[in-house]
């Protein structure tokens, strides 16, 4: 059985990945609106890559006997500016998610909960993988710049970019 502490954190962050969905949903819009469709399509596949981690952690409550505990998602922002703008707003959420993908694996050893300890680490990986791509982006946008050819090619590429179920593995 999980703790009522972990139990609470977990649902906290079930939030906070239901409410990263809606923020590159937003994003993807908005490159939709811009003619970017190969961003587009980047912001719309992380947007499902979110709602798959956030069903993992609903599955994982269940399976500790715990409850879920589903609150009300915040209203992204809906205004972005450029290619560079909205890629270093990625990053800083990632950020934001790591630190409290953190503070739970801080929280578990605190209450010596090993097992879910152990799950978390699978987010641990997932979110330096997350930074580490977003990054990637930004360094292309920047060393490209304002040359619109490359913003087109950038586009393509992340034109190509394919969902894939995202689930534990342990």
């Amino acid at each position: 059985m999980i703790s009522e502490k972990i139990q609470n954190i977990l649902n906290e962050q079930i939030n906070k990945e239901f409410y990263s969905a809606y923020l590159y949903l937003a994003m993807s819009a908005y490159f939709d609106e811009i003619g970017l469709k190969g961003f587009s399509n980047w912001t719309r596949v992380q947007a499902r890559e979110e709602v798959d981690h956030g069903m993992i952690l609903f599955d994982y409550i269940i399976e500790r006997q715990g409850k879920v505990n589903l609150r009300q998602i915040d209203m992204p922002e809906t205004s972005f500016g450029d290619t560079l703008e909205v890629f270093e707003k990625i990053y800083s959420h990632e950020k934001y998610v790591t630190d409290s993908i953190n503070c739970v694996a801080n929280m578990t050893d605190e209450e010596c909960d090993l097992a879910t300890r152990y799950f978390i680490n699978w987010y641990i990986k997932e979110q330096v993988e997350e930074e580490a791509n977003v990054d990637d982006v930004i360094k292309k946008i920047k060393l490209f710049g304002g040359e619109k050819a490359a913003l087109y090619h950038l586009d393509k590429e992340l034109a190509s970019r394919e969902y894939k179920y995202h689930s534990y593995e342990s």
